[in-house]
């Protein structure tokens, strides 16, 4: 992060990671800024991963309604009761929103998370099972130069 968060412009970046931990997604879901970044890749059908606790913010973003995603076990009733599907899996994939559960996952959750980011930007209506569309995507620096947008 070269950034901070005040100055960043969601429109300037084709995918959002978000890590895990304990304290950042917890810090980050109480800033209204963060919640409304986050929701903007899925309003836009940019890629999103999250990894450990970062769904926290998804739930936050209210973006899980109608999706099926992984974390760490602890958030399982976060994500029911934002409605979204918890499952115990290495990865999973949702309509260009990759999620895992843990550091042992990053293999797979890396492969998965370079998959969608390289599709792109998704249709954010057939991702769209609540008032938010769902997908994101990664950052890419605002001066870097990118080939087809």
């Amino acid at each position: 992060m070269d950034l901070p968060l005040e100055h960043a412009h969601p429109e300037d970046f084709d995918a959002l990671l978000i890590p895990g931990g304990v304290m950042n997604p917890d810090q980050l879901r109480t800033d209204p800024v963060a919640v409304a970044f986050v929701r903007h890749f899925f309003d836009t059908g940019k890629p999103v991963a999250a990894i450990c606790h970062g769904p926290w913010l998804l739930v936050e973003a209210d973006v899980v309604r109608g999706r099926t995603i992984t974390s760490w076990p602890s958030l399982r009733t976060d994500i029911q009761n934002a409605g979204g599907d918890w499952v115990d899996r290495e990865v999973v994939t949702d309509a260009g929103l990759v999620t895992s559960r843990k550091p042992a996952d990053l293999p797979a959750f890396n492969a998965k998370m370079i998959e969608e980011f390289s599709e792109g930007q998704h249709n954010p209506k057939l991702a769209d099972t609540s008032t938010h569309a769902a997908v994101g995507r990664t950052p890419v620096r605002p001066d870097e130069n990118r080939a087809g947008g």
